[in-house]
């Protein structure tokens, strides 16, 4: 069943298929929460079983959630306009915290009517009927993790993951529901519903949690995958102009809206119109390959034998620092017959050292290994 509708969302969105399957996600989603919401009002006012009512209202709010994750959808694919020249991809972002928000409210109102049950419990009815419909609302939301999990892996939409997310959350909230029903019912212990109906709220506020940690990553401007910038820098080096690549930044605006810059170096005594005509072919070959925005700034090296001296005596101090530190915008001077070198050293994140610790480490070293030397160093992290 599952391949079947994303054949035919993939079908009838053949253009856009990424918003095709979040519009598919959303409408199965608001069809069945209804049909499960509606089952479980009808049990847990039957049986006056508060947790499978409270399970009722979430599945009622997970339907809303789903008409978010459409209006999300559809208002990221909107094209760039004066206001935002980069797009409205982070709207998906935005839709998946309000997703988050709502399951934050599910917890406090599950929380709240389940301390009530507690205080004051009343007597659970037990039905044989009551529990297959429960098993089959667990089946519906399994499948709509799994079915959710398949969409989410296609398209890369956060909106999604969260829905899948939620879905899990429903299986093992009707699950504890259910067998709080079975217990009190056969057992008549009336304070069981309530005490479920607290732990089942307190695991859905943690998934919450979870949900609002992943989407805030690119909000607030994650590093991107490693794979990514790697492919990156492959494509740039890959033309023997391009002596060294450093200061990649890339930023992600959202789906198929990436942008990135970056430093290549080049020999300074090649033609200017030449290396210009190299640096677009790059540009559009990331373009076309990758799909980012790609802007390149061009950084000229100028060789000679006191070049290399130093650079090589530069690159033997950087590598005594740690195998994992690295330098770029290497630049030989003489500054009043005295000679200067200039360069940025990068510090791996998982090291504690500071910049200034770095600093003296290097002026230290320098002043072993070519002491005759003025030093201007910047030291800074990756951006990747």
């Amino acid at each position: 069943m599952t391949s079947l509708l994303i054949r035919i969302a993939e079908k009838r969105y053949k253009d856009n298929k990424r918003v095709g399957l979040g519009i598919l996600s959303g409408v199965t989603g608001i069809i069945c929460n209804l049909i499960l919401s509606a089952a479980k009002f009808t049990v847990g006012i039957l049986s006056n079983c508060i947790s499978i009512t409270a399970d009722g209202v979430n599945n009622l709010s997970d339907a809303a959630v789903n008409i978010v994750t459409i209006a999300g959808t559809k208002l990221s694919d909107k094209p760039v306009d004066r206001e935002h020249p980069f797009g409205h991809g982070r709207i998906e972002y935005v839709a998946a915290l309000i997703v988050a928000f709502s399951i934050f409210f599910v917890s406090y109102e599950l929380l709240r009517s389940s301390i009530e049950k507690i205080i004051s419990p009343e007597k659970v009815s037990y039905s044989l009927w009551y529990i297959l419909i429960l098993v089959a609302a667990v089946l519906v939301k399994l499948w709509m993790a799994v079915f959710n999990h398949r969409l989410y892996k296609l398209t890369g939409n956060l909106n999604l993951k969260a829905v899948r997310q939620d879905s899990i959350n429903d299986c093992i909230a009707t699950t504890a529901t259910g067998a709080a029903l079975v217990l009190s019912g056969v057992f008549g212990i009336g304070r069981l519903d309530g005490i479920v109906g607290v732990c089942v709220a307190v695991f859905i506020f943690f998934s919450g949690i979870q949900i609002v940690r992943e989407i805030l990553n690119p909000l607030l401007g994650q590093a991107p995958p490693r794979e990514i910038t790697c492919k990156i820098e492959e494509l740039i080096l890959n033309n023997d102009k391009i002596l060294g690549v450093h200061d990649l930044i890339v930023h992600n605006y959202g789906s198929g809206r990436i942008i990135a810059s970056a430093h290549a170096e080049v020999p300074s005594d090649v033609d200017l119109v030449t290396i210009h005509n190299v640096i677009d072919g790059i540009e559009n070959e990331i373009k076309d390959k990758l799909g980012i925005i790609m802007c390149i700034h061009i950084d000229p090296v100028v060789s000679g034998n006191e070049r290399s001296k130093y650079l090589r005596i530069t690159r033997g101090i950087i590598k005594n620092l740690g195998e994992d530190f690295s330098f770029h915008d290497f630049r030989y001077e003489e500054n009043s017959g005295k000679p200067a070198l200039n360069f940025d050293v990068v510090i791996p994140f998982d090291k504690e050292l500071g910049a200034d610790e770095v600093k003296d480490e290097l002026i230290k070293a320098f002043k072993t290994e070519a002491p005759e030397v003025e030093l201007r160093i910047n030291v800074e992290h990756s951006y990747t």
